[in-house]
């Protein structure tokens, strides 16, 4: 247990969701970019959540409208709930529990990478260590879910459980919650961030409720292709399973040179790779991270000629996911 106004420093990665097509299940943590926080217990005066912006954002610092906020409500209200039921780890009265956090967003916002994730997950995970780790990492997945619902209108753990958990995790059910840490050969993430806006919640708007059951049986083929493909470490299969014949043909058509791009990065060597999370990011996995490099240069070639500003990465995934440190 952490004594009152001793900092500590949390941070807190970027991630893909969906793997292409894992929508909603499927997503890895990636090493760069990643969110800084600093965070702290103090007395409780007025409210019990206290946010400070250090980025130029301007995002709201109301916690029930901060996604950060939305995640520590939830676990504050999980924590009166041990109170109450007298665990020895619960030693703090709810009405004495505070929390201050500076949140320094190095993940834009509504760039498809996980910004809304890091901010909750990377909270939730602080106050948990300040707390002396009373919560196990599925019980912080669903405390973060929170946040999600304040990003997008939906509690969904594709970014949440790997931002937590690091590595790649499959989400095999919301309720009850169940996220399993799969292995993975080393991988090379390619990322490009034209900068344009994808709204989460406009993304899942536009998408058809009803699948012929041919595309969800081929769909169903390429997910479980997938997983067998990172637990043998066959590149091969992993190259052909990344393959969504659901969600990318009606998403795509919101990110400008996405078809080419695709066809771009492919030739030069990728695995394969889609939209990550809702957009409009883009991401691509290779095998060597030379090849990563040489996807990068299509990726700048290509908005470069169409004249859209972007920002690419050339990172690995991150086994650690959010990571705390002393201040």
């Amino acid at each position: 247990m952490f004594e009152i106004n001793q900092w500590i420093k949390i941070k807190a990665p970027a991630t893909v969701a969906n793997m292409v097509c894992g929508f909603d299940i499927l997503g890895f943590a990636v090493n760069n970019p990643y969110d800084t926080m600093e965070m702290r217990r103090v007395e409780r005066v007025d409210a019990s959540i206290k946010i400070i912006n250090i980025d130029n954002y301007n995002l709201p610092t109301d916690p029930e409208k901060n996604v950060a906020g939305a995640a520590l409500i939830a676990l504050i209200e999980a924590y009166e709930e041990q109170v109450q039921l007298g665990n020895p780890k619960a030693t703090i009265q709810v009405n004495q529990l505070a929390f201050e956090v500076k949140i320094n967003k190095l993940i834009m916002p509504g760039s498809g990478v996980g910004s809304s994730a890091a901010s909750s997950a990377g909270a939730v995970v602080g106050a948990n260590h300040l707390l002396g780790n009373l919560f196990t990492k599925d019980d912080l997945v669903r405390f973060a879910m929170n946040g999600e619902k304040v990003a997008s209108g939906v509690k969904h753990a594709d970014n949440i459980a790997p931002c937590i958990f690091g590595g790649v995790t499959l989400v095999r059910s919301i309720f009850p919650l169940e996220v399993i840490a799969l292995p993975s050969p080393i991988l090379h993430v390619t990322i490009v961030h034209p900068q344009i806006e994808v709204k989460t919640s406009d993304a899942r708007s536009i998408l058809k409720q009803n699948v012929q059951l041919k595309d969800a049986i081929k769909q169903w083929g390429n997910i479980a292709g997938l997983v067998a493909g990172l637990m043998k470490g066959d590149y091969d299969l992993i190259g052909r399973s990344l393959e969504d014949v659901i969600i990318e043909p009606i998403r795509s058509i919101l990110i400008p040179g996405f078809d080419e791009l695709k066809l771009a990065c492919k030739a030069a060597g990728a695995l394969g790779g889609g939209i990550s999370g809702s957009g409009p990011s883009i991401f691509f996995l290779s095998k060597e991270q030379t090849t990563a490099i040489a996807v990068e240069q299509e990726m700048k070639k290509l908005y470069t000629r169409i004249g859209l500003p972007h920002h690419t990465y050339v990172t690995s995934i991150n086994g650690a996911g959010v990571e705390i440190e002393l201040n």
